[in-house]
């Protein structure tokens, strides 16, 4: 173990500046990697080079793992100054050590979850997924070696170090850490997905070969909140014309309520239900229920990057917009948003299927807070409603037994942040 992992276990009482954080500085300032591990130091003593490292138990885990339960207001502020140093540094919020535990997991499994330690935590994911977005879009972004002082204070790391770490960090996005960036696999490219067969089977929507849960009748719950928010304004609607668009129809749960919430109107509200859908398997269900030939059914067949830009020529606008497909990611939402802001009536409401980073509790988390802070660029503001997924729900998603032939869980946490979003000045 080396010096500066041994600061991590405050094991002298109290935790001070003088004691752990001067000497924190001083090995990170003389060059030992915040993302250090355990595992690097094993590797060392053993004089193994080239070691494929599996797990990566950080100074960041030890500490969010030996933060003192009776921690004094003086040490926590110690304790938050070494959090924000090693963050300073590159260290990585989402590596995940030998238990598979992010520095996030850990202060969850600890009951700290509403402590300033994990605000820390969230708040670093939250700018760690806009920087990477950021490079990521600046393609004529590049340093300039030989200027790298004129970037750089004095004893703080230049900031191309600092991206390189970052580069080392994997983000966990939602249900992708479960998988290889595999372009034929349908539960990561739409066009995989697209072109791949369902079957509705055991109250779910998989698919055929891989058994991937595409929808499934627990959402139910989920389901109506949604319903629920996007009639949650109907009444402002002085032309009593209701439209409602549903993007990504799956087993047509949400689709279902609509219809019932539609029906209930008061007399003289005119309501059209729109459905985009662009799998063949899933429009040939929808042709079987007949769904077609209900007068104030439309049914949009086709990629909504396709079929909503139409809407917005045909000037249709909508009191609410629900968004739950499959396999598209968050970058496509971020370009759902572009349409959202010409589709959404002024008092309209927009809500979602909310799996973002739903696979790990911290990741959730973070996510919370970057789609709050994008949908604030276009105008929108967000609300979230906590809904307590069942245990027994949870326990089926996350059954790893043989019995089980759901062949991965996109599912962990033991909560629901359901979104409502409306422009701001509503």
């Amino acid at each position: 173990m080396s010096d500066l992992h041994e600061l991590c276990y405050f094991e002298e009482r109290p935790v001070t500046r003088d004691i752990y954080l001067s000497p924190l500085k001083h090995y990170l300032k003389s060059g030992i990697p915040a993302t250090y591990t355990l595992e690097d130091v094993a590797n060392y003593e053993k004089n193994i080079e080239n070691a494929e490292v599996t797990s990566a138990t950080t100074p960041l885990h030890l500490i969010c793992s030996n933060i003192p339960k009776d921690v004094s207001e003086s040490e926590r502020n110690v304790v938050l100054e070494m959090i924000d140093e090693l963050l300073f540094w590159g260290a990585g919020w989402c590596l995940t050590d030998r238990n598979n535990q992010t520095p996030g997991c850990i202060l969850v499994s600890r009951g700290l979850k509403d402590s300033e330690f994990y605000s820390k935590i969230v708040d670093a994911g939250v700018r760690a997924e806009i920087l990477l977005r950021k490079i990521e879009d600046a393609s004529d972004f590049e340093f300039v070696e030989d200027k790298t002082d004129e970037l750089v204070k004095e004893n703080e790391p230049a900031e191309s170090e600092i991206i390189e770490n970052r580069k080392n960090i994997k983000i966990l996005k939602t249900n992708e850490d479960l998988i290889e960036d595999d372009k034929a696999d349908p539960s990561y490219n739409q066009e995989a997905f697209l072109k791949s067969k369902l079957e509705y089977k055991d109250n779910s929507l998989l698919t055929k070969e891989g058994n991937d849960g595409v929808m499934m009748r627990w959402e139910e719950n989920l389901m109506q909140a949604g319903c629920d928010s996007l009639f949650q304004n109907y009444q402002e609607d002085e032309t009593k014309e209701i439209n409602v668009l549903n993007i990504g129809y799956g087993m047509g749960i949400i689709d279902s309520i609509i219809e019932k919430k539609g029906k209930s109107l008061p007399k003289g509200f005119k309501f059209t239900h729109f459905i985009c859908e662009a799998h063949p398997d899933v429009l040939k269900e929808i042709e079987n229920r007949k769904l077609d030939q209900i007068s104030n059914i439309k049914i949009l067949k086709g990629r909504w990057q396709t079929e909503l830009p139409k809407l917005l020529s045909q000037n249709v606008f909508f009191n609410g917009i629900y968004y739950d497909t499959y396999s598209e990611h968050y970058e496509d939402m971020l370009e759902l948003f572009d349409l959202i802001v010409g589709l959404l009536k002024p008092e309209g409401n927009f809500s979602f299927f909310n799996g973002l980073g739903a696979d790990r509790e911290v990741c959730y988390d973070v996510y919370k807070k970057v789609v709050e802070l994008d949908l604030n660029n276009y105008g929108l503001e967000i609300k979230f409603d906590t809904i307590k997924i069942p245990e027994e729900t949870l326990k089926f998603l996350n059954d790893k037994s043989s019995d089980n032939k759901i062949r991965k869980s996109y599912w962990s946490c033991s909560f629901y942040y359901h979104p409502t979003v409306t422009f701001m000045l509503y």
